[in-house]
This record gives C-alpha cells, sequence and structure tokens, in this order.
C-alpha cells in the first residue's frame, strides 16, 4: 500500500509543478501579449481581377499611434519580374488627398484606401497579368497579389 501513495503522492508533486510552470509561462505571456503591438493590413484591392482600375484597401491600428506622431506609409505596384510599376495615389487622406502613397504621413488609426489607374510612371496602360501590391508601414511591409484583365 505503501509504493502506490508513494506513486500518487509523486505524481501529484509532478503535476503541482507542472501547473506553477504552465501559469509562470502563461502570465509572462499575457506580459508580453498585454502591450498593444503596432499592427497593419493591406487588405485585397476591388476589384480584382480589373481593368483599368482598382482600389487598394489597408487598415492602420490604434497601436501605431500610441507615441501620438504619425506613421509613415508606403504603397508601390510591382510586376511578375519585381520591377517597380507605379505608386498609386492616396484617397480620404487630409492634406495627402490625390498625392502618390510615398512616404506619406497618416495622423490617425483606421481603414484608408489607395487608388491605381492601372498605368505604368510613364503613363502607359499595364498589360494584362498578375501583379503585386506592396504596403510599408514604418518600415514593415505586407504584400497582395493583384490581376489585370484586359
Amino acid at each position: 500500500m505503501k509504493a502506490p501513495l508513494g506513486r500518487l503522492f509523486a505524481l501529484a508533486i509532478v503535476a503541482f509543478l507542472l501547473a506553477v510552470t504552465a501559469s509562470a509561462a502563461s502570465a509572462q505571456q499575457t506580459g508580453e501579449q498585454g502591450r498593444p503591438t503596432p499592427q497593419f493590413e493591406l487588405e485585397q484591392n476591388y476589384p480584382n481581377p480589373f481593368n483599368p482600375e482598382t482600389r487598394i484597401p489597408f487598415v492602420l491600428s490604434e497601436g501605431l499611434f500610441q507615441d501620438g506622431r504619425p506613421v509613415r506609409v508606403t504603397i508601390r505596384i510591382y510586376n511578375m519580374l519585381q520591377q517597380f510599376i507605379a505608386a498609386p495615389t492616396a484617397l480620404g487622406v487630409g492634406g495627402g488627398e490625390g498625392l502618390p502613397v510615398d512616404n506619406l504621413e497618416y495622423g490617425v488609426p483606421g481603414r484608408y484606401e489607395a487608388y491605381w489607374d492601372g498605368r505604368d510612371r510613364n503613363g502607359a496602360q499595364v498589360a494584362s497579368g498578375v501583379y503585386f501590391v506592396q504596403l510599408t508601414v514604418n518600415g514593415r511591409t505586407q504584400i497582395k497579389r493583384m490581376l489585370v484583365a484586359k
């Protein structure tokens, strides 16, 4: 009878130690996750496929603005060869409406859009095919694919 009680006691101690360790790890993760992390999201352009123009929505979360300073946003369009094609223009941004989204300052969180007319930097209509939109916010980047169909 002593052997089973000894084993049960040992198992109880191991379970207790595992629970304490898991609780400490959980508290540590909560502390790290409790701090707001800067976030943004590049949403899918619409319409997609498109011809000849499209809108590119993106979201800037509150965590980006905690220090009270504006964030810098750049949007670039690349072809399949990773060649820079164009910078879309800003929509719905006070002081930035119609400007290329190229290191453009955004002062408040929210959902924004950029507009691309399907033309390259020289003003020529781009060919049908796959293109990539790259959103960079304060040096961090997200990329989505979009399709031009004629």
